[in-house]
Order: C-alpha cells, then sequence, then structure tokens
C-alpha cells in the first residue's frame, strides 16, 4: 500500500492558488472545492506554501477579519512538508500524526503530483481492510 495507490483511487488533481491570491479568494476555494487546503505555486510551479482551512482560522484570530484581504503569501504555511508516492501508508500515517499535518502535498521529481488528505488515508486504509476481509471470507468458504 503506497500514496501513489491512494491517489490511483482518489485522483491527481489539486487546487493551487499563486501567492498573490487574497485569503478571501482561498476561502472561496476551499469552500467551492469542499476541501480543507489550497497549495501555493510560484510562477515556475514550485511549492512556496500551503493555506489550510486551519491557518484560516489562525489568521483570523491573529489579524481579524481584516486578514480576509491579505495576500495568502503573508499568512500561508510556508515550512510545507511533502510527501512521495513511492511512500508507503503506514509511514505516511506516521508522518501526518507526528507532524500534526491534515494535507500533505505530494512531490514527484521535485514537482506537485497531487494531495493527500487524513480522510484520503483513511478511507484507503478502510477499503483495503474491507478487500482483505472480503477475500478471508472467499478462503474460508471456498
Amino acid at each position: 500500500m503506497s500514496v501513489k495507490a491512494i491517489l490511483n483511487e482518489k485522483g491527481y488533481n489539486v487546487v493551487t492558488v499563486t501567492p498573490q491570491v487574497t485569503v478571501q479568494q482561498v476561502v472561496t476555494f476551499l469552500h467551492d472545492n469542499h476541501i480543507g487546503a489550497v497549495v501555493v505555486l510560484d510562477m515556475d510551479d514550485s511549492i512556496v506554501g500551503i493555506m489550510t482551512e486551519r491557518d484560516v482560522v489562525a489568521s483570523i484570530a491573529k489579524y481579524g477579519a481584516a486578514c480576509l484581504d491579505k495576500p495568502v503569501s503573508s499568512v500561508m504555511w510556508q515550512n510545507v512538508y511533502c510527501c512521495r508516492e513511492e511512500m508507503s501508508v503506514q509511514t505516511l500515517m506516521e508522518m501526518m500524526s507526528k507532524l500534526r499535518a491534515r494535507h500533505l502535498p505530494v512531490e514527484r521529481e521535485g514537482r506537485l503530483a497531487g494531495i493527500v488528505s487524513i480522510g484520503d488515508v483513511v478511507k484507503y486504509h478502510i477499503r483495503a481492510i474491507e478487500r482483505e476481509t472480503e477475500e478471508i471470507k472467499a478462503y474460508i468458504a471456498g
């Protein structure tokens, strides 16, 4: 079980923004796309930040409603932790738990290849357990 397997099931699409968009625009993207994070890319498509729902709440707590007019670059998380497609789901879960990260961009050769959330990991893990259970039942019945 790997990160690539999760992406193969959920897809590789990632909502991205540039550092210049406002926090209000990010909030709209999060809401409209039913997601919890956007990845911030520079003009070379390099990952320069991530903005999550948690970051929005922290920004409002720190700056009040005025934060909505700020560029995302002024409030985003710049120290972005990423994972790779070949990483095992077990290692991914450990990484997310240790970092208290709910979203991790997936890098391939230094470029954004996808994003995984803790929800994606849980769904994948449950499906894997269900598949294993069905195989065991088939073996016993067989």
